[in-house]
């Protein structure tokens, strides 16, 4: 048998790795500024994180949700106090695009309604609500479409208020900061404008926080730059630091149901083992503030090179723009330099390493940036 051929990879496999850094099968050592997808927010194979997972595992690794499981409750709690959203509720899943898909559902469910906007350049996951919510028609299949989407032009505060006259909104999905759009930063007035809009014709606001949440823009959630709260938060990718592990976090004016949601895996005993390792780590070494001062260093020193068009992002996740003549870099960086890095089309590089980075990481980068791309 063969594996179903969809992901473009490059011929390196990957043998071993510790903090910011992996090792291919034939010894050779790589930076890591990519950690798969925002996925590493500790660091690979962390102590902590590898003793919580082990020690679970010679405990009980699964069972269901129809029995007590105290990990998610300490889960919660600690994702409280954290985050700073302790008057919320926990629902746990497995994945982004499952967190997406019960936060849409969820606020159907509450209000009654069915238009959800969305906007530009937007990507929510690969299931079926989350997908059409998605601003990609390639991955979209035609049992996906649906007119209950509305895509909006990004931060058009005009066009947001038309649509609110126009349709009966149940809800309105953005990412603070959109990953694969091309690191766009949502501004605290668009964001402080949804939630006005929100409160007044009784939608729901979900923030979406599966790549730019748990700490990676330098607070916890980056829509939080914008000072107001949304009604839902979806999560994922960093909350597990390689395991996977999903979750919405709602507000308390929504109410709970027996057989609203549901998941099979969703908040098993592993996966909570690994959020909480990732939630004790982050707290203990001020991860969310390293991000903050790591990243801020990156992009004031990126946005010095004359050749970059433009630097987007906060705290560790980070695009820069280059000129088409520049579009061999990524290539450049991953197969001389040996650092990974991620992509957007069609010429932004994505920074999105640990949160654990350290300065020393950042001038490694910052010098091969630099052989690359020349500066004046």
């Amino acid at each position: 048998m063969q594996l179903f051929d969809v992901y473009p990879i490059n011929d390196i496999t990957i043998e071993k790795a510790a903090g910011s850094n992996v090792w291919d099968d034939k010894g050779n050592q790589y930076l890591d500024l990519y950690g798969g997808h925002a996925v590493i927010s500790i660091g690979h194979t962390h102590p902590h994180y590898v003793k919580r997972l082990t020690d679970q595992l010679q405990k009980v690794g699964f069972y269901s949700n129809s029995i007590k499981i105290p990990l998610q409750q300490e889960l919660a709690a600690k994702l409280g106090k954290i985050s700073g959203k302790e008057d919320y509720q926990l629902f746990l899943c497995n994945s982004g695009a499952e967190a997406n898909e019960n936060a849409l559902k969820l606020a159907s469910f509450h209000n009654g309604k069915k238009k959800i906007i969305a906007f530009k350049k937007s990507f929510h996951g690969r299931t079926s609500l989350a997908v059409a919510a998605t601003d990609n028609p390639k991955i979209v299949a035609p049992v996906n479409e649906t007119d209950n989407v509305v895509f909006l032009p990004w931060q058009d505060e005009a066009a947001l208020e038309a649509a609110f006259k126009q349709y009966e909104v149940s809800s309105v999905i953005i990412e603070g900061i959109q990953g694969v759009g091309g690191i766009q930063v949502a501004s605290a007035s668009f964001l402080q404008k949804i939630r006005s809009l929100c409160d007044a014709h009784n939608a729901v606001f979900i923030a979406d926080s599966v790549q730019c949440g748990y700490g990676r823009s330098g607070k916890f959630y980056s829509h939080d730059f914008a000072g107001v709260n949304a009604d839902i938060y979806t999560m994922a990718k960093g909350m597990g630091n390689g395991f996977p592990i999903g979750g919405i976090i709602i507000a308390p004016h929504i109410q709970a149901s027996y057989g609203l949601l549901g998941t099979t895996f969703g908040g098993n005993h592993l996966a909570c083992a690994a959020a909480l390792a990732v939630l004790e780590v982050i707290e203990q070494d001020n991860l969310v503030e390293n991000a903050a001062k790591v990243g801020g260093y990156l992009i004031e020193q990126l946005k010095t090179f004359p050749q970059v068009k433009e630097v987007r992002g906060r705290g560790l996740m980070i695009g820069i723009e280059l000129p088409e003549e520049l579009n061999h870099v990524r290539k450049e960086l991953l197969f001389k330099h040996r650092i990974f890095t991620g992509e957007a089309k069609p010429n932004v590089i994505r920074l999105l390493p640990s949160l654990a980075l350290t300065m020393e990481h950042a001038d490694q980068f910052l010098t091969a940036f630099k052989q690359e791309v020349g500066k004046n």
